[in-house]
């Protein structure tokens, strides 16, 4: 079974499952499917508005599809995130991404 296979399954089963819908979005992503992607990162994010990592890895997703700005507005909500939970490293990596985007 691949993986897009055996997470949607697991979601099937468990639709609030944080970590299942992470990697789900993340596999679409690696294929370049963008638009499934943000989607299930939109998901994730309604219902774990603190899953720190999902902002991060949405807003890098928006990048590569020159999706500039709303990848600068993911950013900026992952950082308030990240402060929320305290995770100073992600912070760290979405602000210095903010700079790179201009």
């Amino acid at each position: 079974m691949d993986r897009i296979a055996a997470l949607t399954e697991i979601l099937a089963q468990n639709p609030n499952d944080a970590f299942a819908r992470y990697g789900l979005a993340m596999e679409y992503s690696n294929q370049g499917d963008a638009d499934r992607s943000l989607a299930e990162f939109s998901i994730l994010l309604k219902a774990s508005p603190d899953y720190t990592a999902g902002y991060f890895m949405a807003a890098q997703t928006l990048a590569r599809a020159n999706r500039i700005g709303e990848a600068k507005a993911m950013l900026a909500k992952g950082i308030e995130s990240a402060r929320r939970t305290g995770n100073s490293h992600a912070q760290s990596e979405m602000e210095a991404m903010i700079n790179e985007l201009g």
